[in-house]
């Protein structure tokens, strides 16, 4: 069975290249990731039912780390919305891989990984998303500044909910 880790890392390399249909079978596991135009890449895992009772894994999304266009939106008339439209204060968002318990520090008492304000670099852990009783560390995978913290520590995080916002350097 595929690790999480190495589903990952296919969405990415095909993500990156032209290829727009990917199948991988191996002891009755099928994945299966297409994609079309500029839509992110798309993968499920269907597996047998002795395999559901050992692990799950669905992934519907893009990859962990999606750069998110900031594009003004139609105005309602509120000045709030006009300054936040046009006067974005990030350029990145860093997103959850996976559905799980978003932890800002490694232990309950521990410090958080990042605050608001943190410099990052590519290779800076930020958080840990807890999946099936896995701690899976999120790198930022970009050089930048967090300038918001979007979820809440202990909370429940969907694939692709942005968790953190960062000023790219």
């Amino acid at each position: 069975m595929l690790k999480v880790q190495e589903i990952r890392e296919i969405i990415k390399l095909i993500d990156q290249s032209s290829i727009t249909e990917f199948t991988y079978e191996t002891n009755g596991t099928s994945v299966t990731m297409k994609k079309s135009g500029n839509e992110a890449a798309k993968a499920s895992a269907s597996i047998t039912a002795e395999e559901m009772n050992q692990q799950f894994i669905s992934i519907d999304e893009s990859p962990q780390v999606q750069e998110s266009p900031v594009q003004p939106q139609a105005s309602t008339g509120s000045a709030v919305d006009d300054k936040a439209d046009n006067n974005p204060d990030y350029d990145y968002e860093i997103v959850s891989p996976m559905v799980g318990t978003f932890y800002a520090s490694s232990t309950p008492e521990g410090e958080p990984y990042v605050s608001k304000g943190s410099s990052v670099d590519p290779n800076t852990v930020v958080c840990i998303v807890e999946a099936m009783k896995l701690f899976n560390e999120i790198e930022a995978e970009v050089s930048g500044e967090i300038v918001e913290i979007i979820a809440e520590n202990g909370e429940l995080v969907e694939y692709g909910q942005p968790l953190f916002r960062v000023k790219k350097k």
